[in-house]
């Protein structure tokens, strides 16, 4: 995380990125109250002076869910999801479209229901 660097009189191991400790190369905590942050792995102590004008940025990326069968067709808009290689006992056609439901018990296993894509018939198979 920090890059490697020779230590010269008592000069770090680590150098590079200020949120790491030039000593051990741990992520430093967030200094709350007190004038020092302290390396909680090597208890390397830097005064909160070294850490002015420095701006701290975090986000969270979600994994966007988008379905794998989206139809245009306003009726069929109920008919997202993966497909899978099932016949259907109506219409003999495959690929299906499924989703799962617990209906019992947790201790039990899930309910699959599965819509075809070419009929709509719905059929559901316990696990």
């Amino acid at each position: 995380y920090g890059s490697v660097t020779a230590r010269f009189d008592g000069m770090s191991y680590f150098s590079g990125d200020p949120n790491f400790c030039p000593e051990c190369g741990n992520v430093l905590p967030v200094p709350v109250t007190s004038n020092t942050v302290l390396c909680p792995r090597c208890s390397f102590c830097i005064p909160v002076s070294e850490f002015s004008g420095q701006t701290v940025k975090s986000s969270v990326v979600f994994n966007q869910l988008t379905p794998l069968l989206v139809l245009k067709d306003d009726r069929d808009s109920d008919l997202k999801g993966p497909v899978v290689d099932r016949r259907c006992s109506r219409c003999s056609k495959d690929g299906m479209i499924y989703h799962t439901r617990q209906m019992r018990s947790a201790d039990e296993g899930q309910t699959v229901f599965f819509t075809c894509i070419h009929c709509r018939y719905q059929e559901k198979e316990d696990s």
